[in-house]
């Protein structure tokens, strides 16, 4: 999805510090590291999304002649420092987990190093597209393993908070294993067909129910999925029969049946009971309405017959656990160890590495987190996407990510995947890594008393 370059779209005191930074002549190289210090209450894992769009926005970082004169309007800033942003690129590298991994809380998804002005400014839009999409991921994986098998599609773009959010619910829940999205713009931007029925509204238009069936079938006859809960829902089912005899006599079939209202284990049971009698054992139940990981759990334990599940608002806002708590935070500026020492929210110093190891089983042993430049057993996570300001390899394709995280899925624990009082995992960090988070803990200690 196209956007300007954004170099605007940051908070102010990004823009602040950077002016300081620059009187002050401070632009060493900085490396920032950006991860979650806890997870949300009901998530085992993340499943880290969102860094084609990030790479995508620091190719393209810079500010346009007339973001330039709005920052001079404010009288705020020196004309040297205006003259610096207007010819400013992203320069840095960035070292990151592929889309489709999961991680744990105090992983670095992505970490970047480049002059502290850079890589502070950037910060805001980081945070906020790898949060929006590693949250709309990790909840719409919920879903896929509620579904048990069943097959979903992304419904969720009318209720989503605006259309960058609709595009990351459709790319983040197709890493996840949905098949489709009611996006058209984001099914042309990912290669896919859109999918979708009808609204209560159509049929309500033709003030016949079955005259609106014979529509719609008339007139997407490969295609008819018809929406049979608008009056009475039996009445509905037998009407969408009678229109897939007329559509069998054309060497056609009807597609599906949609049921977005009440009981939907009794009715979904019934119209299975109901297609089946008519030798339609290949129209397919769609349920939907007010759909997440729980409610679908809930339909598949009580015997519901269904094989499309329409998931919408509470996939696409992920109405549980709406964010990330995720922080970007300064690791190493000109060659020296920094660190956060708040209590509760110490971070890790210096750029780091990941590295995971499985159990004889197959499944996540532990994560180990070191210095980069350390060597473990086990697999490396954290790659080099980009150098020079550029991407080192061509952005993969969201599908390489979904084959990722099937892939990386099959070796979670069970605690981790669990939708009710999930365990995640914890990591552990080297001796190496502690040795220097001891020595920039008391030399950050020192200085601070030497200043106070």
């Amino acid at each position: 999805m196209s956007e300007s370059y954004a170099a605007l779209h940051t908070d102010f005191y990004q823009i602040t510090m950077a002016a300081v930074y620059h009187r002050r002549g401070m632009n060493g190289q900085a490396t920032f590291s950006l991860f979650a210090h806890d997870l949300p209450a009901q998530r085992g894992y993340i499943l880290a999304a969102g860094l084609a769009d990030a790479l995508k926005y620091l190719s393209e970082f810079r500010f346009t002649p007339e973001e330039v004169d709005y920052l001079g309007s404010l009288n705020r800033f020196e004309q040297s420092f205006l003259d610096m942003l207007a010819g400013l690129r992203f320069s840095g590298e960035v070292w990151a987990l592929p889309e489709g991994t999961v991680c744990f809380a105090g992983e670095p998804l992505l970490e970047v190093t480049a002059p502290l002005i850079e890589a502070q400014l950037v910060e805001t839009r980081l945070i906020q597209l790898i949060n929006l999409h590693s949250t709309l991921a990790s909840k719409a994986a919920r879903c896929v393993q509620a579904a048990d098998g069943r097959t979903c599609v992304d419904f969720s773009l009318r209720r989503t908070q605006g259309r960058e959010a609709g595009w990351a619910a459709a790319r983040s829940s197709a890493i996840a294993g949905f098949t489709g999205t009611s996006n058209v713009e984001a099914s042309q931007a990912l290669g896919t067909i859109p999918v979708g029925t009808m609204a209560h509204a159509f049929v309500e238009a033709f003030g016949d129910e079955l005259a609106s069936f014979r529509a719609f079938a008339e007139t997407f006859p490969n295609g008819t999925v018809l929406l049979v809960d608008t009056y009475d829902s039996v009445e509905g089912l037998h009407q969408a029969v009678q229109i897939a005899g007329e559509l069998r006599e054309k060497g056609k079939r009807l597609v599906g049946v949609r049921l977005d209202s009440g009981d939907l284990v009794g009715m979904s049971r019934q119209a299975r009971q109901m297609l089946d009698d008519a030798g339609l054992e290949e129209t397919r139940v769609v349920v939907s309405g007010s759909l997440d990981e729980f409610r679908m759990a809930e339909l598949v334990s009580q015997g519901a017959m269904v094989d499309v599940f329409g998931v919408g608002t509470k996939m696409g806002s992920s109405a549980d656990a709406p964010y990330l708590d995720l922080a970007y935070k300064l690791v190493t500026y000109d060659g020296r160890p920094t660190l956060k020492l708040s209590t509760g929210k110490e971070t890790w110093a210096c750029p780091k590495q990941l590295w995971r190891t499985l159990d004889t089983d197959g499944r996540i042993a532990g994560d180990v987190l070191g210095l980069r430049g350390e060597k473990f057993d086990g697999e490396p996570l954290l790659r080099q996407v980009m150098a020079g300001g550029k991407p080192v390899d061509p952005v993969p394709d969201w599908r390489d990510a979904q084959k990722r995280f099937g892939e990386q899925k099959a070796t979670l624990p069970e605690a981790c995947l669990r939708l009710l009082d999930p365990r995640p995992l914890g990591i552990t960090p080297s001796e190496e890594l502690r040795k220097v988070q001891q020595q920039a803990r008391q030399a950050a200690l020192r200085r601070g008393k030497l200043h106070s």
